[in-house]
């Protein structure tokens, strides 16, 4: 079978089950599987593909077919410009979390910066490589969490420390800035998330307890013993969750509160500064 040939089948059966983005994933999991990129298949495309690939490539078909997620298949993705090796164990990072990392880089310059419920390490990482921070710490609940944070820090290069604490317990010392994406969503409506998330992705990085407001809460009660006077808290939330987090803020000691959207409008961050 050619390249061509075997690209067109991965789409057409990913199209007949109906997978979201059929033709983008066939051409990822191809890319990856074959090594190829568009240029080189352009070169290639009739060419006849070794057989151990092709089957390789049928692999991933078949995962894909059961919704296990692109990401958790080839073990990669992309965050802030910047590769991060995902598997099971984490949550995979999203785009939309690009506009926390966005948010705090306007304010980490020469900052102590702790990343909160880290998962991946996508936001803590690309903070320490992108924002010249003074320090990072990155800290988890889940010590396999962890160990990707740890694999993705050595990928970057970067000197941050990785701290295994259920949120604040095992955390030493203070921060200028904070920054957490903390599971938020509801419990109930977890059962009702695509498969791909339902199915795959670590529940203990979804599960926000019954209003999907538990961690926050639960971090904001416990910040002033962290958080510098003066310093910067940054949470990712839901799209329906802005008013409620900032209420949560406003009757604690936090002040010059502000929402931000992401790119499609919908209430993505807050920031929130503590008076102390």
């Amino acid at each position: 079978m050619t390249y061509q040939q075997i690209l067109d089948q991965g789409k057409e059966c990913l199209r007949q089950a109906q997978i979201p983005e059929a033709d983008l994933g066939a051409w990822y999991l191809f890319a990856e599987c074959f090594k190829m990129d568009r240029a080189r298949f352009f070169l290639c495309s009739q060419e006849e593909a070794p057989s151990d690939q092709i089957d390789r490539y049928q692999s991933f078909l078949r995962g894909r077919l059961r919704h296990i997620p692109l990401e958790y298949l080839i073990h990669r993705t992309e965050f802030m410009g910047l590769s991060y090796y995902v598997d099971s164990r984490v949550l995979i990072p999203r785009q939309d979390t690009e506009c926390l990392v966005e948010e705090a880089l306007l304010l980490c310059k020469d900052k102590d910066v702790l990343d909160l419920c880290t998962g991946s390490g996508c936001i803590g990482i690309s903070l320490a490589v992108l924002g010249a921070c003074r320090s990072v710490t990155l800290s988890d609940a889940s010590e396999e969490a962890l160990a990707v944070a740890r694999e993705n820090g050595l990928a970057h290069s970067v000197d941050v420390a990785f701290v295994k604490s259920d949120l604040f317990e095992e955390v030493d010392g203070d921060f200028d800035i904070i920054v957490s994406n903390p599971p938020y969503i509801a419990r109930k409506e977890i059962q009702r998330l695509m498969p791909e998330v339902r199915d795959y992705e670590p529940v203990m990085a979804l599960d926000g307890g019954e209003d999907g407001l538990f961690f926050y809460k639960k971090i904001m009660d416990q910040l002033p013993g962290h958080l510098r006077r003066g310093g910067m808290v940054l949470f990712e939330i839901g799209f329906d969750q802005g008013k409620a987090v900032r209420r949560l803020l406003e009757n604690r000691a936090f002040v010059r509160i502000e929402v931000k959207k992401d790119l499609a409008g919908l209430d993505r961050v807050v920031c929130a500064q503590y008076e102390g």
